[in-house]
């Protein structure tokens, strides 16, 4: 609607629309969940939760309607349909910007659970949003190399805890568990830098998806596998803002849940890890051959 405009006038105005959506709704989450460190009772919890989820869609929808307005994307989505509200989901997504998280947003909100990201601890910091994100329950990681976790395998321990513990709290109510299995945003740089055996993806990290399985494999009803193009490349999120993400393919594939896995011991036997992580690496193939395709149509 307001796509005559230029660029520039078009990202001031859809950062405006973001932030004061924002600081709207944000607010209302921190008073239930501060209602919710007060009285630390399961019975509370199950009736505040529901209602952080609902402040949380407000939010997204209100997203969704000032991208309607800024935006004149083209959207290729496919395997949205037949999914459950009322159920629970591990969902995994390549990762190239951070307009992939309004991307998910938009499409999945209301067809399945809220989805709850795992984040770098550092996100915590991010004005306004950061409180939201610790509000809805979000679980910050601290990300370790493999160097550093051979020095000090402790911290892996750390993780894990912290992992299990959130994935308890999202055993209460039907949740969406969201995992960027890359752990980063896809650069040319980082892909370089790893030396990536494939093309459009960085190395997979079985850890955080291993443990949501581990901890509440039994509830998840399917495993949804994301793959985000957009053929013009990814925008920065500035970019996003200024209206020029033009085209978007999104594919959706719903997977079983690896049982033998899920009820594995993936922190403490080393065979469980490596079957985790060949299966894994089956899925990034098949995905990263996905993207290839989804790039030259």
């Amino acid at each position: 609607m307001l796509h005559f405009l230029p660029p520039p006038l078009l990202g001031i105005l859809a950062s405006a629309l973001l932030g004061l959506n924002s600081l709207f709704w944000v607010p209302v989450l921190l008073v239930l969940a501060l209602l919710k460190l007060l009285l630390p009772h399961p019975a509370v919890r199950l009736r505040l939760d529901p209602l952080l989820v609902r402040v949380a869609e407000a939010w997204i929808a209100c997203n969704s309607g000032w991208m309607a307005l800024t935006q004149r994307t083209t959207w290729d989505v496919q395997g949205i349909d037949g999914l459950q509200r009322r159920g629970w989901y591990l969902v995994n997504c390549n990762h190239q910007t951070w307009a992939d998280i309004l991307v998910l947003q938009h499409l999945l909100t209301g067809g399945i659970p809220l989805l709850k990201f795992f984040l770098k601890q550092q996100l915590i910091w991010v004005p306004v949003m950061g409180l939201a994100w610790w509000a809805l329950d979000f679980p910050f990681m601290r990300r370790h190399s493999e160097e550093v976790l051979r020095v000090q395998p402790e911290l892996r321990a750390r993780d894990q805890e912290v992992t299990r513990i959130a994935c308890e709290k999202f055993s209460l109510i039907p949740t969406s568990v969201m995992n960027f299995c890359e752990g980063t945003r896809f650069t040319a740089a980082k892909h370089r830098e790893q030396c990536s055996p494939y093309r459009h993806l960085l190395k997979p990290k079985a850890g955080g998806i291993a443990l949501a399985l581990n901890v509440i494999g039994e509830k998840f009803y399917a495993i949804l596998d994301v793959t985000i193009v957009y053929p013009d490349g990814a925008p920065d999120f500035w970019q996003f803002l200024c209206g020029r993400m033009r085209r978007v393919r999104v594919r959706v594939q719903t997977l079983p849940v690896p049982q033998h896995l899920a009820e594995g011991d993936y922190a403490g036997d080393a065979a469980v890890r490596e079957a985790f992580q060949q299966w894994l690496q089956q899925v990034w193939r098949e995905k990263d051959a996905q993207i290839a395709r989804l790039l030259d149509a």
